[in-house]
């Protein structure tokens, strides 16, 4: 009945999730200079994979985010991810499925697309940032170059994604996903109960998260996933220090709540994860290739400047 009753509170507030601006604002594209000389050589190709409540193909967001990379990168190709058999499939796909299936599902899109055989550049946006994380540990080939994670919950939540409304309803929807976040039921058909990260309920979800605590490493320890995102040049980590959607916000670089404790967020580096290497982020920081950038603005409030200057610029024009 519990069960039941979350599945319910779950499709009403996507329901109504829908409705909010919850895709990347980038302003209109503007006059750029490019500053690149044409060498003769194509730029390397970019993968999208868009964020809860979007799609692969929403003019207003992803459709102007490709209209902005091709435009400051001349030629570039870029692939939208679209997971599923249409535009509405791929959206309902960002609350209710299995992320195990919907990334072996991106890995065989990008494996199979002939414009990706020599490598690309990934970019995230909220939780398709982690889901790309996800297919950098998993999926080798071809290669990811440089990984951008654009307010990615990459510790998880422990709060629902953009609650709306006061904070006794929030609490109300943090006290559903409290009792039925690690039930096998919603584990493999509610996409934010897989990286629900309860630091009062941490056997649960070692023991039964199926994503999150899996591509962490925290179940056991899995060398080719820390090989793997050892691989890649760049991890290139944005965080929006005024973010209401991701709780914590500092998940979105590593950062997270300490067992039994939610009064506080350790920094990245007090985590276990960055102490013990798990995945590689102690030693992608010791090689300079941990990059944070920190957007005073909320969720995925991405100025037009920002974006060029700080992303697409160093990151994916080259």
């Amino acid at each position: 009945m519990k069960v039941n009753f979350l599945i319910f509170i779950i499709f009403y507030l996507s329901s109504y999730i829908v409705k909010v601006d919850v895709a990347p604002v980038v302003d209109d594209i503007k006059e750029i200079n490019t500053d690149k000389e044409d060498n003769g050589t194509s730029p390397v190709p970019i993968v999208l994979w868009h964020g809860m409540g979007d799609s692969c193909c929403n003019p207003l967001s992803m459709g102007r985010v490709k209209k902005l990379l091709k435009t400051v990168v001349p030629g570039v190709y870029v692939n939208s991810l679209m997971l599923g058999d249409g535009i509405i499939s791929d959206m309902e796909h960002g609350y209710l499925a299995n992320m195990n299936n919907l990334v072996a599902q991106a890995c065989a899109i990008i494996r199979y697309d002939p414009q990706l055989k020599n490598g690309y550049h990934a970019v995230g946006f909220s939780q398709g940032g982690l889901f790309l994380r996800a297919v950098a540990q998993r999926c080798p080939v071809p290669p990811m170059l440089n990984l951008i994670s654009i307010g990615g919950p990459q510790q998880g939540i422990f709060g629902f994604p953009y609650c709306p409304g006061d904070t006794a309803i929030c609490n109300w929807v943090r006290y559903l996903l409290d009792l039925g976040a690690y039930t096998q039921y919603v584990q493999n058909r509610v996409v934010q109960a897989q990286y629900w990260h309860d630091p009062y309920q941490k056997k649960d979800y070692k023991d039964k998260n199926i994503f999150l605590a899996d591509i962490n490493n925290e179940k056991t320890q899995n060398n080719d996933y820390k090989n793997n995102l050892l691989k890649i040049k760049n991890l290139v980590l944005v965080k929006f220090t005024k973010d209401n959607m991701v709780v914590p916000k500092e998940s979105e670089w590593f950062g997270y709540y300490p067992e039994n404790n939610s009064s506080y967020v350790l920094d990245i580096k007090q985590t276990d994860l960055y102490k013990d290497d798990r995945i590689g982020l102690k030693t992608l920081k010791e090689s300079n290739r941990l990059k944070f950038i920190a957007v005073d603005g909320d969720h995925l409030q991405l100025p037009h400047d920002v974006f060029v200057d700080q992303i697409i610029k160093p990151y994916l024009a080259q």
